[in-house]
């Protein structure tokens, strides 16, 4: 039984009915997941239950404009990582730079190329999960080929169940991040299955004794009160 690779999440945040379909449309035809809003609060509220790989954010939108919804975003820890690519018709200069500094990842003016749309968002999701790509991902002695579902530790094998293996590379693809059990049940189960976050716990021990079995250090640390993270 071969892992299951996850698809990148898109937030996309459009007030604009018919141009956000045009655009989901596209993102799922290109392997993304996509999760819709259709004004700042609804994006708000998403962001915490839905835990996206990227956002796509419009500028012009009613009650809470893109680039305040960005600023509160970046503020926050648990957001701030995000990339956010920011979509406006404000094509001067003093805008972009406005948006860029309030902490978009990127500015794309209206109207756009939906190509380019998809290259950029490629580019952010390259830079957050790698693993999606098909690259090998690398931590101190440890390797992940997400393409042969090989990880490697040293010159040894490990062999590690699909669970296991869907673990490592989601701790592999942020090196440093916490991530809670929620969010690991969320990335690694999927939300549509009921798991009991204590499985988390029992995987996590599987994990940790097959990366340790050769006599290595366990590089996954127990954040007490939040979750785990690898190093």
């Amino acid at each position: 039984m071969q892992a299951h690779k996850t698809p990148p999440k898109v937030l996309l945040v459009e007030d604009e009915p018919a141009q956000r379909e045009v655009l989901a449309y596209n993102l799922e035809a290109e392997g993304f997941e996509v999760v819709q809003a259709g004004d700042g609060e609804e994006a708000l509220l998403l962001v915490d239950e839905e835990n996206p790989d990227l956002i796509i954010l419009d500028w012009m939108m009613p009650h809470l404009s893109g680039i305040e919804v960005c600023r509160r975003l970046k503020m926050r820890p648990e957001t701030h990582r995000i990339p956010i690519i920011m979509l406006s018709a404000r094509g001067e200069e003093v805008d972009r730079v406005r948006g860029l500094e309030t902490g978009a990842d990127d500015y794309i003016i209206k109207p756009y190329s939906v190509i380019e749309l998809l290259a950029r968002a490629r580019v952010q999701i390259r830079r957050v999960r790698p693993s999606v790509l098909g690259d090998v991902l690398s931590f101190e002695d440890i390797r992940v080929d997400t393409e042969s579902y090989r990880v490697y530790r040293g010159d040894h094998v490990l062999k590690l169940g699909p669970t296991e293996f869907r673990l490592m590379t989601t701790f592999m693809e942020k090196p440093g991040r916490v991530w809670t059990r929620d969010q690991l049940l969320d990335r690694v189960w999927g939300r549509d299955l009921y798991v009991d976050t204590r499985t988390v716990d029992v995987h996590i021990g599987r994990l940790r004794k097959a990366l340790c079995q050769f006599g290595h250090p366990d590089p996954i640390r127990t954040v007490r009160g939040a979750g785990y993270a690898l190093g």
